[in-house]
């Protein structure tokens, strides 16, 4: 995926999760803020960030500016957590992502509802088999290793019990991770911030719903899924 007229900024505070204080070429803006999570260990005084412009395509927009990317040393990290399902959905389009158990497939539908939750991805395949697949974005790392969630999610835990039910009933059921980054060792589930979310995880695993992590090329104006990840569940996942 790719971003328009991308600007680049330093950031200077975060009134509120939806909009930041961003110094662009000597002026200060408020810029909408594409993430609602916390980033606290990202979006710090002085950090390099990256802003997609939307001047031309304002419509319903208040403020003029998204913020997209950051630069957390050196890596670079995207922001966005609706780019996590843009990419997959443009992975498995062009069948660069396999989900595991399935042939290619026929069918991508996003948006499908299940019990009382909407998961991500609706797939099927060239032998009918039927797929439900959530997406969740991964922006906290920490010397080479990445946690989520970076706050509590009970949606998150919702999405995960309800996998877990569609497995039961033969639906081919997984949880994608996209680490919004490159120069990742491992992927673990962020315990000691949401312990219910890591049980719950594991529990997912162990009902045979499939775990992948893909980490990805990220620019300052564009987004791709490149390689799989390591999981570690921790040791409470052999209990």
């Amino acid at each position: 995926m790719e971003y328009q007229n991308i600007q680049k900024g330093t950031f200077v505070e975060r009134p509120n999760r939806f909009v930041a204080r961003v110094n662009i070429q000597g002026t200060e803006e408020i810029v909408h803020v594409k993430n609602t999570g916390r980033c606290k260990e990202l979006l710090v005084p002085g950090a390099e960030v990256y802003l997609e412009d939307c001047a031309g395509r304002m419509e319903k927009r208040k403020t003029r500016y998204s913020l997209v990317g950051v630069k957390k040393g050196n890596l670079m990290i995207n922001m966005d957590s609706q780019a996590p399902n843009q990419v997959v959905k443009e992975a498995l389009a062009q069948g660069k992502l396999r989900l595991p158990g399935m042939e290619p497939l026929i069918l991508v539908k996003g948006e499908q509802i299940c019990g009382d939750s909407r998961l991500d991805f609706y797939v099927e395949d060239q032998k009918g088999q039927i797929g439900l697949a959530e997406v969740k974005g991964v922006t906290l790392e920490e010397e080479g290793i990445v946690r989520f969630p970076d706050a509590p999610t009970q949606r998150g835990v919702k999405h995960m019990e309800e996998l877990i039910k569609a497995r039961s009933q033969g639906y081919l059921t997984w949880i994608i991770f996209v680490i919004q980054m490159k120069g990742i060792s491992f992927f673990e589930p962020n315990d000691a911030t949401h312990p219910e979310f890591g049980e719950t995880l594991r529990k997912a695993a162990a009902a045979g719903v499939g775990l992948l992590a893909y980490d990805c090329h990220v620019t300052e104006n564009s987004m791709v899924l490149a390689d799989p990840v390591e999981i570690r569940l921790g040791e409470e996942a052999s209990k």
